[in-house]
């Protein structure tokens, strides 16, 4: 059996040896000995420039914007890790990277990490603009009563509606009810004493304010009555 190609030459000179010419036995030990003879040959040809090498996809910086730029809450690190095969390290350098750049550019947009995610914001000297542009001049803000009732939650969660009405001196259902309609709390299950519903707050409320955990929460001690303990207990 001769390898394919001119007989007997490689350069098209009549007579010279064929390197690559073989001769293989039938049977199962020439096959095996085809396959040795022909695997460096397939290598050869494929590390000498005969097929054209595959163009490299995005890069990681751009493949995190093109991600980020479509999403409608923030996304952990480990989700964008997982979609994009990267190190979560490396996807996490990556994103603060990008997020500092942003900044020193002065960009109208900014790239922040809160409520266990990442994702693009207006950048705060721009807010205003882009509410005027949104909203056309419309503010859709909680109600006084509202804001209490959040408050109330955010600090003493979960917490039945009882008790934030104990804090508060008013009842709290409609409100309350408003909360949860707008995903700003939600149901944590219900007191083991008096089976009464209990409430937290959600994710949103943490995208919204721009806070990572609750543990950012500004400190209340101060601005609570000395009397507070004492209105709860009488709920």
């Amino acid at each position: 059996m001769t390898a394919s190609g001119t007989p007997g030459s490689t350069d098209g000179t009549p007579g010279a040896p064929n390197t690559r010419a073989t001769h293989v036995a039938p049977g199962p030990a020439g096959d095996a000995a085809l396959s040795a003879e022909v695997a460096p040959s397939l290598a050869d040809d494929a590390g000498s420039g005969g097929e054209e090498t595959p163009s490299e996809g995005p890069s990681l910086a751009q493949a995190l914007e093109a991600i980020l730029m479509v999403v409608d809450e923030p996304v952990a690190e480990i989700t964008l890790a997982q979609v994009l095969e990267r190190p979560t390290a490396e996807v996490a350098a990556a994103l603060r990277t990008l997020s500092a750049e942003y900044t020193a550019s002065g960009r109208g947009f900014d790239l922040r990490e809160v409520a266990g995610g990442w994702r693009f914001y207006t950048r705060a000297e721009c807010a205003a603009l882009v509410e005027r542009f949104v909203r056309d001049g419309q503010q859709a803000r909680l109600t006084q009563a509202a804001l209490e009732t959040l408050a109330v939650v955010a600090y003493r969660q979960p917490v039945s509606r009882a008790r934030v009405a104990a804090v508060r001196g008013v009842s709290s259902d409609g409100v309350m009810r408003t909360l949860v309609a707008r995903g700003l709390v939600e149901e944590a299950g219900t007191d083991p004493e008096s089976q009464a519903v209990l409430y937290r707050t959600t994710s949103y409320f943490l995208e919204r304010l721009g806070l990572r955990s609750l543990d950012e929460l500004p400190e209340l001690a101060p601005f609570l009555p000395d009397d507070v303990e004492i209105l709860e207990e009488q709920k």
